[in-house]
């Protein structure tokens, strides 16, 4: 027949998302603009933007839902997607490089940093100790890597059966049940290494201000790091979330589970991305310097 499908491919319908996705990213950019220069309404202009951004993600990540129900994601189309969150990781790995570059530069030439007085960390400074929280949210997010791998294997494996027992019961967890099991931990673990950091922003010893200001670069290019890499976290943990919720209503199969399969990918790139800075922003980075005794 004319116009018949005779291939894999998913030609996609028009849609509004992509020009108010631009619109909003647009009033988002003004509106951040607006408020570096302390112009009116630009707390309105900026939080409308990011409003817009949210009904973006929202509106065309569910129309992307939906056309996995509705068999659209071929293998063809899984293949590719798979191919664009791999990108996108890869983006977000060069987007780290920048900052690590940055620590990097100040460590091994802080000769020709004037706001750093020759030496790295700067001379007097209290550093955080390494092997108190920052060693605990490794070990948690190490852990919370375990915990995802665990549901993935879950899924693979269809693992979402039997009787439904003690707590776990309580959350409609059934006692076989790898998959929400695994992901209810990793969202708990996510949580609690948020928190954690936050606690140790509010304890650290020196301020995220310019050297101008009173700061240092130290703290300029640690919180720019670390803080980063927390939001991160979020948003893996918000991805991880909206997953648990789309088990619950029992989007994913053994053989079709992308959005599951992509949030496991980010969320074990947050991980390795922290090891990195453990080692060389914690460990390396406060070698030799004054540790923080709170």
């Amino acid at each position: 027949m004319a116009g018949a499908k005779n291939h894999q491919y998913h030609i996609l319908p028009p849609s509004i998302w992509p020009l108010f996705g631009s619109m909003a990213a647009l009033v988002l950019a003004a509106g951040g603009i607006m408020w570096m220069h302390n112009m009116p309404a630009a707390n309105l202009v900026f939080y409308a933007g990011v409003a817009g951004i949210l009904i973006t993600f929202f509106g065309w990540w569910s129309d992307v839902i939906k056309e996995a129900h509705a068999g659209d994601h071929t293998p063809v189309v899984q293949l590719h997607l798979r191919y664009g969150m791999i990108l996108f990781i890869a983006s977000e790995v060069m987007f780290f490089v920048g900052w690590f570059w940055a620590w990097f530069d100040f460590a091994l030439f802080p000769s020709t940093v004037e706001a750093v007085g020759g030496t790295w960390p700067p001379k007097g400074m209290e550093v955080l100790n390494a092997w108190q929280f920052p060693l605990l949210n490794t070990l948690i997010l190490l852990l919370s890597g375990c915990t995802v791998t665990w549901a993935h294997h879950g899924l693979l494996h269809n693992e979402r059966g039997g009787a439904m027992k003690g707590l776990w019961g309580l959350i409609g967890v059934g006692e076989n049940d790898s998959v929400k099991k695994g992901l209810w931990l990793t969202v708990i673990l996510g949580l609690l290494f948020s928190s954690l950091q936050a606690y140790e922003y509010m304890e650290a010893p020196f301020p995220f201000k310019a050297a101008s200001d009173g700061g240092s670069s130290y703290g300029g290019a640690f919180f720019m790091a670390t803080g980063f890499h927390g939001f991160h976290v979020i948003v893996g943990t918000i991805f991880l979330i909206v997953n648990l919720v789309r088990v619950y209503r029992g989007h994913f199969t053994p053989r079709q589970h992308f959005g599951f399969e992509a949030a496991a990918w980010y969320w074990h790139f947050v991980d390795v991305v922290w090891l990195f800075l453990f080692a060389s922003i914690y460990v390396w980075g406060g070698w030799g310097a004054p540790v923080h005794a709170g």
